[in-house]
């Protein structure tokens, strides 16, 4: 069976480019989507495949606040309030360092919030670290059948 995707919520190029750097080189083997705002997550995620069918959910959600269209926080309230979504794993990685941010996450339902390390060195690990524990030791209920 094939590995789910991780769905990379992110508008940065240069954090887009990093992020997936660093999923390269700490080789992890989920596939990874991007939606580049707040409106391609959602579509993502409760849109449907050319066949009509329901897409395969994510493995894991990874989200910036910081978004065009519709803001992370929305994009997260969305995704907690739809049953199918309810139980997915969000991970805020974003720049935003405000407690209020950390904050109104945690509310709204994230698992995590982690914020962006500026190097590259310490970006690595923090994704190493991230796949590590969300992607192999976590057991979620999120798209088990």
């Amino acid at each position: 069976m094939a590995e789910r995707a991780v769905l990379l919520v992110e508008d940065n190029s240069d954090d887009l480019e990093l992020t997936l750097r660093a999923f390269e080189k700490n080789k992890m083997q989920h596939p990874v989507a991007v939606a580049r705002d707040g409106v391609e997550a959602l579509d993502y995620l409760f849109g449907t495949q050319a066949d009509g069918s329901e897409r395969l959910l994510p493995a894991l959600v990874l989200l910036d606040l910081k978004l065009p269209k519709v803001d992370g926080l929305e994009v997260l309230r969305r995704i907690r309030e739809n049953p199918r979504t309810r139980l997915l794993p969000v991970v805020v990685l974003t720049t935003s360092g405000d407690d209020r941010d950390v904050v109104q996450s945690y509310q709204l339902g994230a698992n995590s919030f982690v914020r962006k390390p500026v190097e590259f060195s310490e970006f690595i690990e923090a994704a190493r670290q991230l796949g590590l524990y969300w992607l192999v030791l976590n057991q979620s209920p999120a798209g088990r059948k």
